[in-house]
């Protein structure tokens, strides 16, 4: 059995989309262009935050995506070009440690394959 590896090339991406229907644009276009191996949408987030000066609250989708850190500015592009938001939610989050495992098949996702 494999031992964990150091994630150090990997990372984590935070984005909040208003609804699911635009989470789900954001995930597909982003797994298109082979930025990131994974998105995880996790519906019903309730979010509460500062906006031109006063406390605002609203109900969001949050999108976890798994990435090459190679992929980030890329990816962030994508996130911005596409998102409704005026100021989208783009946090990265890097990672220590996974499995060799996962840490490869996440590799080998956001790869360009030669087809």
């Amino acid at each position: 059995m494999k031992r964990m590896k150091s994630a150090a090339r990997y990372a984590l991406v935070l984005v909040t989309a208003p609804d699911l229907k635009t989470a789900r644009k954001l995930a597909q276009s982003a797994l298109t262009a082979r930025l990131i191996a994974c998105a995880n949408l996790v519906p019903k987030v309730e979010s509460h935050y500062w906006w031109q000066g006063k406390i605002e609250t609203g109900k969001e989708v949050l999108l976890v995506l798994k990435t090459a850190r190679t992929k980030l500015g890329a990816l962030e592009k994508l996130i911005l070009a596409e998102h409704p938001y005026t100021t989208p939610e783009f946090v990265v989050l890097p990672l220590a440690a996974g499995s060799a495992r996962y840490l490869d098949w996440l590799q080998a996702s956001v790869k360009v394959s030669k087809s």
